[in-house]
């Protein structure tokens, strides 16, 4: 029963909209701890790329779930999962509040549905020869082969995840079944309440770009310069991420800036329009507030009317 559950404050939205700032407003506000959903979190010495929360943001407030691995550590739904449950109940039990904060669709929709993930071993073998092809018909060529076989967990990745596509398809190539129907929802453990942040899509764009810039002025270069000079390889999964991919391109010789910086933007855009397929306007669930108008005190109310 509902009113048995402890509660959850979800705050969802694009990249750039605004969700680490007023997360830790809010989470400030009410003593609570913020648990990331956003996988590009997860590693070490991946800050400025991933607009990673700055050490001084999260001296506010505790935050769990960023900078959890090295870069060529294989973190994953799988590894996440039960890990976020697992810091979402000690936070309640500790008579706190958890805030779910993230735009990685697949990871929020796992914790607040109680997914339970397809029990498929990994075949290296298989995942080595899948690696192989994609060589040869690179990350989109993976994903039309997905979306063959299985068109609802294509549309369930977010950006240009080769990991995550080569995953599903080694499920289904082992299994005989679709990844998508492997997975089960026991429905959610917690009492949920759902934060959206929006913005004009044009006004998002612009933030957007604006961040990129910034980045570039923070060391962005250097940064990645220095994953590349501390031995990790450009096509780890990690490195695959927007910004990181392309910056690595530009200093191994194969595009200059401007043109890692066209398309570090050109994919962004992009990847914000694939999120708005897990982060629907048009959801019941989720409560919108127009990022732009500074919503703290109006979100502030609907949270204590939740608590």
């Amino acid at each position: 029963m509902t009113e048995n559950k402890k509660p959850l404050v979800v705050i969802v939205g694009p990249t750039a909209v605004g969700k680490t700032e007023i997360s830790i407003r809010l989470a400030d506000h009410f003593q609570g701890e913020i648990v990331s959903a956003d996988s590009r979190l997860f590693y070490r010495g991946m800050d400025i790329g991933t607009a990673k929360p700055t050490w001084q943001e999260r001296s506010l407030v505790p935050h769990h779930l960023i900078d959890v691995s090295t870069p060529e550590e294989d973190w994953n739904l799988a590894l996440y999962l039960p890990r976020a449950l697992e810091i979402i109940r000690d936070i309640q039990e500790r008579g706190k509040v958890p805030f779910l904060v993230g735009g990685t669709g697949q990871y929020v929709q796992a914790v607040i549905q109680g997914w339970e993930l397809p029990d498929s071993k990994p075949d290296p073998a298989l995942r080595k020869a899948l690696t192989r092809w994609a060589d040869d018909v690179g990350v989109e060529g993976m994903r039309r082969r997905l979306e063959v076989l299985d068109p609802p967990a294509a549309a369930g990745i977010d950006g240009p995840n080769l990991r995550r596509i080569i995953r599903a398809l080694e499920v289904i190539l082992t299994s005989g079944k679709r990844f998508s129907v492997q997975k089960t929802r026991s429905g959610s453990p917690f009492r949920i309440l759902q934060i959206g942040l929006i913005r004009p899509r044009e006004e998002l764009y612009e933030r957007i770009d604006r961040r990129i810039e910034r980045m570039l002025e923070g060391g962005f270069v250097a940064e990645v310069q220095g994953l590349l000079d501390a031995g990790y390889s450009p096509d780890l999964s990690s490195l695959s991420a927007i910004g990181y991919k392309q910056i690595a391109s530009h200093l191994l010789g194969e595009i200059s800036l401007e043109e890692a910086v066209r398309q570090i933007k050109t994919k962004t855009r992009k990847y914000v329009r694939q999120q708005a397929n897990w982060f629907r306007e048009d959801d019941p669930e989720i409560h919108w507030f127009v990022a732009s108008r500074d919503p703290f005190e109006d979100i502030c109310q609907e949270i204590q009317h939740f608590l």
